[in-house]
C-alpha cells in the first residue's frame, strides 16, 4: 500500500471513530466474535455485500450509506451484549439474527421500530446513536466543536449537549442523556 493509501485508509477509520465511536474494523470483528459469525454472515444480516463489509473494515470505505445498515449493526450490538451477560442463547440469538436480517430501518425513535430488547422501547444507547448520527450527518466533528465554542459564552447547555452528542464518546453521551433525565 502507497502512502496516499494509508493516508487515505487512516482518515476512513478516523472518519468512523467519530462517526460509529470507533474503526468499522473493530466492531465488526468484535461482532463476528461475539456472536460466533463468519465475515459472509455477518454482510447477510446487515444486508451488506461481502465485498461492502471488506471495504468498511479494511478502511478502504468510511462511512454506511444505509440508514437501516447503521440500526442493524446498533442491534447486533446489543444482541452481543445479551449473548455476553447470558440473557439471550445462542440458539435464540441466531433466531434474532434473522428478525434483525428482516428489519427496515426506520427512526430508532419512533414506536414502531423494532428493538432488540423486544420492549418496544428504544435503549438508550441506541436513542444516544440515533442522536450522534443525527448530528454527525449535518456537521464534522471539527465543526460541531466550533459551534458549540460559538454557543458557549451565552447559551453553556445548548454548547455542552454539541460538544458530548456531536464530537464525544457514546459512554460520555449516554451518561449526559441519562443525568437529564432524571
Amino acid at each position: 500500500m502507497d502512502a496516499v493509501q494509508q493516508e487515505a485508509t487512516a482518515r476512513a477509520r478516523e472518519l468512523q471513530r467519530s462517526w460509529y465511536g470507533e474503526p468499522l474494523g473493530a466492531l465488526f470483528r468484535r461482532l463476528i466474535d461475539d456472536l460466533g459469525l463468519n465475515q459472509a454472515r455477518l454482510a447477510a444480516v446487515l444486508g451488506l455485500s461481502a465485498p461492502m463489509l471488506s471495504q468498511l473494515m479494511s478502511g478502504q470505505r468510511a462511512k454506511i450509506g444505509n440508514p437501516a445498515v447503521v440500526q442493524r449493526v446498533q442491534a447486533l450490538q446489543d444482541l452481543a451484549g445479551q449473548v455476553a451477560d447470558g440473557s439471550v442463547s445462542a440458539a435464540e440469538a441466531t433466531d434474532r439474527m434473522d428478525e434483525i436480517k428482516k428489519t427496515q430501518g426506520g427512526s430508532v425513535l419512533s414506536n414502531s421500530g423494532q428493538t432488540a430488547s423486544g420492549s418496544g422501547a428504544p435503549t438508550v444507547k441506541r436513542v444516544v446513536r440515533e442522536i450522534q448520527s443525527l448530528l454527525r450527518s449535518v456537521a464534522a466533528a471539527g465543526d460541531i466543536i466550533d459551534a458549540a465554542d460559538t454557543l458557549a459564552p451565552t447559551h453553556p447547555e445548548l454548547a455542552e449537549f454539541l460538544r458530548v452528542y456531536g464530537a464525544g464518546r457514546t459512554a460520555e453521551a449516554v451518561a449526559h442523556y441519562e443525568a437529564h433525565q432524571n
